[in-house]
């Protein structure tokens, strides 16, 4: 009776290569998707480049410099600041979302974790700012 129960267990279930169908589909998707827009641009855009299209920016202003000119240490001083700021930002919303929960002992701890991490993000602009970071000219 065990036999007959794991035979017929074995037939509904199918072959062993049919438990590979979502992770073929996937595969396929996954190599299909970033594909098929380059293949689609190839043949649907204008193959007509000019003058303007060569330009390094299309901004319409035209370049003053070319296209490798060295920047001021300035600016990747800036741009590390930003994105110091910008991870401040992606911390804060979970922690605002935690924050809101019913336990108070967590809230009180979560609270104070915060203003520890606003304080030394406070010291870190601080610092910045009279160092001179954040001045252009």
């Amino acid at each position: 009776m065990l036999l007959q129960a794991t035979t017929a267990t074995t037939q509904s279930i199918g072959a062993p290569i049919t438990a590979y169908w979502p992770v073929m589909i996937f595969f396929v998707v996954a190599v299909v998707f970033p594909i098929l827009p380059i293949i689609l641009g190839r043949f649907l855009r204008p193959a007509k480049y000019g003058k303007g299209k060569m330009r390094p920016y299309e901004c319409g202003i035209d370049p003053t410099t070319d296209a490798h000119s060295r920047f001021t240490v300035r600016y990747y001083i800036v741009a590390m600041l930003f994105l110091i700021f910008d991870v401040e930002t992606i911390f804060l919303l979970p922690w605002a979302i935690i924050f809101m929960g019913d336990d108070f002992s967590f809230t009180k701890f979560a609270l104070i974790e915060m203003f520890v991490f606003l304080g030394i993000l406070v010291v870190g602009y601080y610092y910045a700012w009279r160092k001179g970071a954040l001045e252009w000219a």
